[in-house]
């Protein structure tokens, strides 16, 4: 048996899209097949029926009604999958055989433009990545907002994934040849990634069809990674969006780098429990009244800005909104009338805007006038920059006011989208609908007037539609050349005139031809909407700047913030300094203080003993946040604060099993604090936390302990580091190392309680209070009494391994077979191809020895 027409088609456009879903369109329905409609009656919970295609069984089909498939496919791509939409292009009844079809877009998770699925404050980017000669090409885009930016950097494993952590895109496009980053990529962040063919020819004239500055491209692996990305977007659009215009190249060096790890630590963005926004670092400073701005926010957090100049321009418009309440109240009250600008743009350039959209974005201009007005006397820097560079788009506001209805029809097919009297075509053919019979009278009376003859009558039927009739007794009155004969009659003859065809042609298509019109105006209305495409990205990322800076003032004032002075002296200084998030969870007042000293000098390494549960993990993150929130010219939670320039900031704060990749809890900790020491430099800022407690007691105060000599023996690190630890023997190290500084948690010990204050005070801990935060945790007091008696024998007996001294019979054998061990791992090593060994392969190797060696 053979396929049916329509079935030999379908599989036709589903051969040339095999990843996608393909929602083919049968009238009022799209319909999937095959496997495409098991995976779709899974995901969406519809029944699964059949359909007769020519094959002995009948295809597994299931459908959705067209006009609410946005909601269906949105649901789709939020889970992962792709969407190939297969659209009708011809009116089944004006079709000849089977109707045309073919696909008119495809729907992805990084191409997802259904707002409805898209949260309102967080960008959609889709990336991609293109990696040759240790050189890293990296562009990325929003395909609503327009945004496009490319850079590139020197690769490693470290600084891709950071790179790509910064920009949190939901689709990765990867190169073929770079196919072994695949599983590298998805081991480490949960994201699409989609390959397409690497076709570069034409190459040159397509990216100077798609940029204006398209000559400022200059590398083969900028060309080769924005054209892929272009040509994807296109692909997926099946057209061009005109706001996707130019490329913004930046550099790596322009932002402080904040590595994958310490995001996660430091829950920038979300909480490290459910991945949600609440106690996270966002969820304090984000006080924005528009997405725009929400947005704009997200991003300085993502990339807080390393130019010591910036930072302070940034700070000093904070510093001035903060000192002016009646200023702030104006700009908010006009902020929360102004829509998502960008978005609605997005939609134009792309064709999908509806006149609603059109009317949010004319209301959102009506209030930049007030806007302007309202920060005309600034003086910083960036307020200024904000109010010399908003462009007000009044021809555009006052095409929207005299063209698109206040409370216009969703549909933009289906008319009521046009004002009355922009067109005076659409008001005759609206009165034409509204009044046609008044019209056909007041012509019949115009007739009876000008002929004198008093029974002419307007008559209609289905077959000659609207005519003039006159009985055989007036043939005498009928005017010479006025009238054009239609039917006769045995006592009447029927006749037309001009004005009778035109309101017979306005009365009976006027509601088509209305719909088709008012469509036609609006898509007139729409391209010049389009053609300030320019104007109106800026005027939304000057929004957006103002309103993220806004946000940040009203944070510092609602929480007493302060000012940070930003200096390239090498000093962090602060003075009751605390963190963001906790104090905001804590009753008021409950928090307590800090300061916190750290240099490149005397005070290189802070290392801060003492139990767990006490605040050290609080503590440093705090140290950390309060930098972040500087760089991103933000007030800090202190009472002072002068924060010096770091390019970097590494956590090693926690670990835990990569059973997927294979990695105890070990390794894992091992892998993240090789990554600080090989990228960290003498301006970044480390936090470790516990360095080495995933192994023996011995190896982990080894470890550590070396850690520290490496950071402050190292001339091209010696950073700022804050040194959490359990090894109380590492305080031993003030005494012999510069630069570093003992510090505890001060613990209040009352009989068998203790008391954590929370509160940093120099030198080391006397002791690790482990039982007694055993104790605290609820564990049974016959263990705790237990553990106290084990703890005592251990400390007067000092349990030692076996000397090298001993002569026993053990001892010997045990010396004998470690060496012939030994000999096996020393041969092991000198078979090494130690040069052809990358990064992560050496570390794991280095981990296998040191595993046999433990044993």
């Amino acid at each position: 048996m053979d396929l049916t027409p329509m079935m030999r088609h379908y599989m036709k456009i589903k051969d040339e899209y095999k990843d996608e879903l393909v929602f083919y369109r049968l009238g009022d329905f799209y319909e999937l097949f095959f496997e495409d409609a098991k995976i779709a009656s899974r995901e969406l919970e519809l029944v699964l029926t059949g359909k007769d295609c020519g094959l002995s069984e009948r295809a597994p089909m299931c459908g959705v009604p067209f006009h609410a498939a946005e909601n269906y496919i949105g649901r789709l791509v939020n889970k992962g999958y792709k969407v190939c939409i297969c659209e009708q292009m011809e009116d089944p009844k004006d079709a000849k055989g089977i109707v045309k079809r073919d696909v008119v877009k495809v729907i992805t998770p990084g191409t997802l433009i259904n707002t409805s699925y898209l949260e309102d404050k967080k960008n959609n980017y889709i990336l991609c990545v293109f990696v040759i000669m240790n050189q890293v090409f990296l562009s990325f885009c929003d395909i609503l907002t327009g945004e496009f930016k490319s850079t590139a950097f020197v690769f490693d494993e470290g600084s891709l994934i950071s790179e790509i952590s910064k920009v949190s895109p939901s689709e990765i496009i990867l190169f073929k040849e770079n196919k072994y980053l695949e599983k590298f990529i998805k081991d480490r962040i949960d994201v699409i990634i989609s390959f397409t063919d690497d076709d570069e020819s034409n190459m040159d004239d397509i990216l100077q069809r798609s940029f204006s500055n398209a000559e400022q491209i200059q590398s083969y692996g900028l060309k080769k990674v924005c054209l892929k990305l272009i040509k994807y977007i296109e692909y997926t659009q099946k057209s061009t969006l005109s706001h996707i215009d130019r490329i913004d190249f930046y550099s790596t060096k322009d932002f402080m780098t904040i590595d994958l790890n310490s995001k996660r630590n430091l829950e920038l963005l979300e909480n490290l429990r459910d991945k949600s926004k609440k106690g996270s670092l966002l969820w304090i400073l984000d006080e924005t009244i528009t997405s725009i701005g929400g947005r704009t926010l997200r991003k300085w957090i993502e990339l807080p800005l390393y130019n010591e100049r910036k930072i302070k321009n940034r700070l000093d418009s904070v510093e001035e909104l903060k000192n002016d309440v009646m200023m702030r109240g104006n700009i908010k009250e006009a902020l929360s009338s102004i829509y998502d600008m960008e978005r609605i743009l997005g939609k134009v350039c792309s064709k999908s805007v509806n006149a609603k959209e059109l009317i949010a974005l004319k209301n959102s201009l009506s209030n930049l006038p007030n806007l302007k007005d309202t920060i005309k006397n600034c003086s910083s820097t960036s307020l200024k920059y904000v109010y010399e560079n908003l462009d007000l788009l009044e021809d555009i506001y006052d095409i929207l006011e005299k063209s698109i209805m206040d409370s216009p029809a969703i549909s933009i097919k289906e008319g009521d989208i046009i004002k009355d009297g922009f067109n005076k075509e659409i008001d005759e053919l609206r009165l034409a609908k509204k009044n046609g019979k008044t019209w056909v009278l007041e012509l019949e009376a115009k007739e009876r007037e000008f002929t004198g003859i008093k029974s002419l009558k307007i008559g209609y039927n289905k077959v000659f539609g609207y005519y003039i009739e006159i009985t055989k007794a007036n043939y005498n009155s009928i005017p010479e050349g006025r009238y054009i004969r239609k039917q006769t009659l045995a006592n009447a003859e029927r006749f037309i005139t001009e004005d009778l065809k035109n309101i017979e042609e306005k009365i009976l298509n006027a509601e088509s031809s209305l719909n088709t019109l008012e469509y036609d105006v609006f898509v007139s209305v729409r391209e010049n909407v389009e053609s300030a495409k320019d104007r109106i990205k800026k005027t939304s990322y000057i929004i957006g700047v103002l309103d993220a800076m806004l946000s940040l003032a009203i944070v510092a004032e609602n929480n007493n913030y302060v000012k940070p002075i930003i200096s390239n002296n090498g000093e962090i200084l602060i003075k009751e300094g605390r963190h963001p998030v906790v104090e905001k969870i804590l009753k008021r007042g409950d928090f307590v203080p800090n300061d916190t000293k750290i240099d490149v000098e005397e005070n290189q390494m802070a290392i801060i003993t003492g139990p767990n549960m006490a605040g050290k993990s609080t503590y440093m993150r705090q140290v950390a946040l309060m930098v972040i929130m500087a760089h991103m010219g933000s007030y800090v939670p202190a009472s002072y604060a002068s924060i010096s320039i770091c390019d970097k900031i590494f956590t090693r704060i926690g670990a835990s099993d990569d059973l997927v990749g294979g990695k105890s809890t070990f390794m894992v900790e091992m892998w993240e604090v090789a990554n600080i020491l090989q990228n960290a430099t003498n301006k970044s800022l480390i936090i470790l936390d516990e360095v080495g407690r995933g192994t023996s007691t011995f190896d982990g105060l080894s470890i550590a302990w070396a850690v520290v000599e490496y950071i402050c023996t190292k001339d091209f690190l010696k950073c700022k580091t804050l040194f959490a630890t359990h090894y109380h023997e590492i305080i031993q190290l003030e005494n012999s190392l510069k630069g570093v500084k003992n510090y505890s948690i001060k613990v209040k010990k009352l009989d068998n309680d203790i008391i954590f204050l929370r509160k940093i005070i120099k030198g080391g801990a006397d002791e690790s209070y482990g039982i007694d935060v055993a104790r605290l945790a609820g564990v049974p007091e016959e263990v705790i009494k237990r553990a106290n008696e084990i703890l005592k024998q251990i400390e007067k007996e000092k349990l030692s391994l076996p000397s090298e001294n001993d002569d026993s019979v053990y001892n010997n054998e045990y010396k004998d077979k470690i060496e012939d061990e030994q000999d096996l791992i020393l041969d092991e090593i000198r078979n090494l191809d130690i040069m052809n060994l990358t990064p992560m392969q050496a570390l794991s190797k280095l981990y296998d020895i040191y595993e046999k060696l433990k044993k």
